[in-house]
């Protein structure tokens, strides 16, 4: 986006968390970058054998909620880029140390260990993650992390250039951050996650249990500011949209509702409290709604 045009949109308090594209295209005169596509694989199920299921077996108690029987909550590490190398063409984020410095102040006072880490390179944020996922977690409840920067599908920026997500929450997975095996594993992302907007539609109506094996993805949670495709606003003033909508939650449920029962909120919240004003043509009277992500297997509150 030119200086011209982000002053413009500045001055009107929201801005989207998406890298300029100078190249000629049919979206928005050419001025942002394309969303790539992809695809998702096809997984083949194994039959079950019909003698191996048991119905008389004597149903096992389980218990669906997180352990916070520990000494520590847990980390909570905080990516908060807001300035970029001239050579990548992304514009400043301004309004992005108010989202840090409100996620710093409700994690902190939920008993998380918080730590902020501004304008990080690509080799920065992966040395960082992956140092935290080899700390030893073992007395620590759960973990957090919290990135804000501009964002493609699938893609997060760091100063410098862009990573896969995936490579970054990688490093928590369970055959490879194991002192965090059966424990939440909670990523809030302030990032676009493409070049779609969305013009709204009006309506009328508004424990102790045995070893066993799990899934090496297990127990994640991805709150995404936005859905798949599509511009997450923020305001430059205020911060974005997502990040001032999980803050007011957490701090009137964070100690009461489950972590999805809050997350719910926030969607409602950032969905129907919100809509951007802008000068710039198309991008006017835009709305926004989160996606969650759970892979959890149990569920989470921040406190007992």
């Amino acid at each position: 986006m030119s200086a011209p045009m982000e002053k413009d949109m500045a001055a009107q308090g929201d801005c989207v968390d998406a890298k300029p594209d100078t190249s000629e295209g049919d979206h928005n005169d050419g001025l942002f970058l394309n969303l790539n596509g992809s695809f998702l694989k096809r997984l083949q199920k194994a039959p079950v054998a019909p003698q191996s299921i048991q119905v008389d077996a004597k149903p096992q108690s389980y218990n669906f909620r997180y352990s916070l029987d520990y000494p520590s909550i847990g980390q909570c590490i905080i990516i908060n880029n807001k300035n970029f190398d001239r050579s990548t063409g992304m514009n400043v984020r301004n309004g992005t140390d108010v989202d840090a410095g409100n996620m710093m102040k409700v994690f902190g006072k939920l008993g998380y260990k918080v730590k902020v880490y501004n304008d990080q390179t690509v080799g920065q944020i992966k040395q960082l993650l992956y140092t935290v996922s080899q700390d030893d977690h073992s007395r620590s409840a759960s973990f957090v992390c919290v990135l804000l920067s501009h964002g493609d599908e699938g893609i997060f920026f760091g100063t410098d250039g862009s990573v896969q997500l995936k490579v970054l929450t990688g490093y928590f997975r369970g055959d490879r951050c194991t002192s965090l095996v059966g424990k939440p594993k909670l990523f809030f992302i302030q990032a676009c996650r493409g070049t779609d907007l969305d013009g709204g539609i009006e309506t009328d109506s508004l424990g102790d249990e045995s070893p066993e094996k799990i899934p090496v993805e297990a127990d994640f949670l991805y709150a995404y500011s936005t859905a798949p495709g599509y511009y997450s606003w923020r305001n430059t003033m205020t911060g974005s949209w997502f990040i001032q909508s999980l803050c007011d939650m957490i701090i009137r449920y964070g100690r009461e509702l489950e972590v999805m029962q809050i997350l719910t909120r926030v969607n409602h919240k950032v969905a129907l409290d919100f809509e951007s004003t802008s000068n710039l043509p198309g991008f006017d009277a835009k709305k926004q709604i989160p996606c969650i992500v759970s892979m959890l297997t149990k569920e989470m509150y921040f406190s007992s």
